[in-house]
Order: C-alpha cells, then sequence, then structure tokens
C-alpha cells in the first residue's frame, strides 16, 4: 500500500486537497472518485510520480505528453458544443466541464483535444486561447465565439448559440447531400449498365453480324464503334474520367487564383450554381450573424466569415466589403458593389444597419435562403429524375433499334432463301 496526495473538486466546485492509501494509482482513483469528488491531480507520496486525472498521466504515472489534436468530425464537435453549454449552463467550472466530456469520449482527436485544453485551462490559460492552439479541431470561427462569451461572461449562452448554428448548418449539409444520393447513385448504375452491354454483348452480335456477311445500317456501324472503343480501353475512361477531374479540381484549389476560377465556374453553371450560390449566401449571413450577436467586432468577423465561406469569389467581395468598412463606408456599399447577391440581401443588411439591428437581418436573410437552397435542391431532383429516365431510354433505344435493323433484315434474308 503507498500514500498518494489528490487534488479534487467536489460537487459545489470546492478544491479539495488531502491524502489516501491505495494499491496503486487506479485503486487511488477509484477511492477518491467513491468520496464523491472530481480528481484532478494524483500524486504518489513515496515515489513522487504525478498523475493528472484523465490527462496523459492519468493512467498509471506515465509522464504528460504535449500532443495537438487532428481534425475533428463536425457532428462530434457540434455535441461536444451543446454538452458543454449544458454544464456550463448548470453553473460547474469549465475545468471540470472539460474533464467530465473528456471521460464520455471514446478515444480520438476530440478526446486527445478536450485533454490538452483542459490541461492549458488549469495551467492558467482562458479556454479560448487552449482552443486556439489545435486549429484544426477549432477553428478561428469557434475560438473567437469562444473568446466573445468569455469576455462578456456569457460563455453559457454563447456556446448554446454556437452549437444551434452548427447544427444548422450540418441539417442544412444533411439535406442538400441527402437529396443527391438517387441520382447520383442512378446515374452510376447506368454508366456500369451500359458499360457492362458494350463489353460483353454487342460483341457476341457483331460475331453473327460477321458470320452471316450482312450489311449494316450507319447506326449499327456507330454502335459497333462504340464497343470496340469501349471493349479496347474505353471502360477506363469512362470509370477514370471523374477521378481524373476530381484531380485536376483539386489541383486547382491549391491556388488562389485556381480556386477563384473553379468557383467562378462552378456559379456559373446551370441549376446548380444557383444552388450553390444561395448555399453560400446563407452560410455566410449565418456566420456574420452569428458573430456580431456574440459581440466580435465587425472587421474581425468579416475576416473570420471570408476565411470560412469556401468560396473564393464571396471570400474576395468580402474583402472588398472589410476594406470599404474601414475606410467609412457602409457594409450594404461594398456589398452591393460586389455584385455577388441578390437586391434583396442588400437591402436588408442596409435596414439592419439603419436600425442597428444587423445580426438579426442577417440570420433573417441566413433563413430565407436555407429555405431556398431546400426548396432549389427539391425541384432540381424533381427535374433530374425524368432527364435519367429519358436519358437512359433513349441510349437503350439506341441499342436496341441498332441491333434488331440488321437481325431482321437478315431473318428476312434467310426466310426469303428458305422459301
Amino acid at each position: 500500500m503507498g500514500v498518494f496526495r489528490f487534488e479534487a473538486m467536489d460537487a459545489g466546485g470546492k478544491a479539495v486537497k488531502s491524502e489516501v492509501e491505495a494499491s496503486d494509482f487506479e485503486d487511488a482513483k477509484s477511492k477518491v472518485r467513491s468520496m464523491g469528488l472530481y480528481l484532478t491531480k494524483l500524486t504518489e507520496k513515496a515515489g513522487g510520480k504525478a498523475a493528472r486525472a484523465g490527462g496523459p498521466a492519468g493512467a498509471g504515472g506515465r509522464p504528460r505528453m504535449a500532443r495537438t489534436a487532428g481534425r475533428v468530425p463536425l457532428k462530434l464537435l457540434t455535441q461536444f458544443t451543446r454538452q458543454l453549454a449544458t454544464l456550463q449552463d448548470a453553473g460547474l467550472p469549465i475545468l471540470r466541464c472539460l474533464r467530465i466530456l473528456e471521460n464520455q469520449q471514446k478515444p480520438g482527436p476530440l478526446r486527445i483535444g478536450i485533454r490538452v485544453v483542459a490541461d492549458d485551462v488549469e495551467g492558467g490559460a482562458t479556454l479560448s486561447e487552449a482552443m486556439a492552439k489545435h486549429p484544426k479541431a477549432f477553428n478561428r470561427l469557434y475560438c473567437n465565439m469562444i473568446n466573445a462569451g468569455e469576455a462578456g461572461g456569457v460563455l453559457d449562452l454563447i456556446l448554446n448559440r454556437l452549437a444551434d448554428f452548427m447544427e444548422r448548418s450540418q441539417a442544412l449539409k444533411r439535406k442538400v447531400v441527402g437529396a443527391m444520393i438517387y441520382p447520383v447513385v442512378v446515374i452510376l448504375f447506368a454508366i456500369l449498365i451500359v458499360t457492362g452491354i458494350m463489353v460483353f454483348v454487342i460483341p457476341k452480335f457483331e460475331k453473327i453480324f460477321v458470320d452471316f456477311n450482312t450489311t449494316l445500317p450507319a447506326t449499327t456501324q456507330l454502335l459497333l464503334s462504340i464497343s470496340r472503343w469501349f471493349a479496347g480501353y474505353g471502360w477506363a475512361v469512362v470509370l477514370l474520367s471523374p477521378v481524373v477531374f476530381y484531380g485536376i479540381f483539386r489541383l486547382l484549389k491549391q491556388s488562389e487564383g485556381g480556386r477563384y476560377f473553379t468557383d467562378q465556374l462552378v456559379l456559373g453553371v446551370p441549376l446548380f450554381g444557383t444552388i450553390v450560390r444561395k448555399s453560400v449566401i446563407a452560410r455566410f449571413t449565418r456566420t456574420l450573424g452569428t458573430l456580431i450577436h456574440a459581440g466580435v467586432p465587425i472587421l474581425e468577423a468579416l475576416n473570420i466569415t471570408r476565411d470560412t465561406t469556401g468560396n473564393e469569389v464571396f471570400a474576395r467581395a468580402l474583402n472588398g466589403v472589410h476594406d470599404g468598412i474601414r475606410e467609412g463606408e457602409s457594409f450594404a456599399g461594398p456589398l452591393k458593389a460586389a455584385k455577388i447577391v441578390d437586391p434583396l440581401v442588400v437591402n436588408m443588411i442596409d435596414v439592419g444597419e439603419e436600425t442597428g439591428d444587423l445580426d438579426k437581418m442577417l440570420e433573417k436573410v441566413a433563413k430565407t435562403y436555407e429555405d431556398e437552397v431546400e426548396t432549389a435542391v427539391a425541384s432540381l431532383v424533381s427535374l433530374l429524375e425524368p432527364l435519367l429516365v429519358i436519358g437512359l431510354g433513349s441510349c437503350v433505344g439506341f441499342i436496341v433499334i441498332s441491333l434488331f435493323m440488321p437481325l431482321v433484315a437478315l431473318i428476312k434474308n434467310v426466310t426469303g432463301g428458305t422459301g
């Protein structure tokens, strides 16, 4: 049995320091927790080995290691934010909240991030400062919102608002992705079926035509040429083309000029470009409105929004708005000159500036455009379904007619010859 010194917190958040006899670290931790205390630090009195509860050294006295959290899935980060808001609203100290949530997490980047952030907070850093050290897990938007909540003494409210913002973003993304699954799956299956027909079925008909020395119509000759191309290397071109285009797209995205070109190209695509434009408007107005409501200065809020908009065309326009406001102009003026949003958006922002309710007006714009995105996606899917049926039917019809025209002529010749 050894003697362990420990530091802990009781149910009211009061610090407790004492000693406990135990066989090892795990036994000591269990005994402290059985007292109704939340362990924060554990030291073996005789050997001087220290273990910070729940931290990198909490499972048996291993030395602490400085680690940086990797990218955290948005769903997990949203859940963590909502849970942290709930614990803060209940009045628990921030350190205790972090330790509780750390123990609830499965092994992964988020658990590492919470653990290291909690260690930094215990060392005297603010929550926003600690989170800012892990940009892959907690981006600038997240850290600035936390910073604003700490400065205003309303961290619980800001966390709830941040969780609401992330949940809305997730919901919109799920609806768009979910609506596009059906047409994408149909297109992929259609491509695979047509490729199989071209590679395995058409060559058998070609042998029949060659054996009977039949004169083939132009459409049949075209079909056989396409089939030979598919059987040679065409199937690889069809299957690899999406991968190649995606690779080129990602490569262009590496440079600022390439991002601007590809984003401008996407915005110009009929129907799909409209959905992307409305989605970006909804995102940047929601982000900016949330930041302004949290008390982040307008110029800093614009910088954060510009970096998180996900579209270089809008990022450059917001950069112009930022420069205009810095020089004394209003928000609506430079935004109108950029010509990236509808006049309705400009007018609503103008009214928001005049009334002093810019954050509320931006949120109304975001809500309006989120609804429009849902409607536009539903309309696009409704339009794609008949187009897919017509396209697939035309393709199958062309194959059937091209194959059966020479077969009918061959049957007539055989019948006539027999008669």
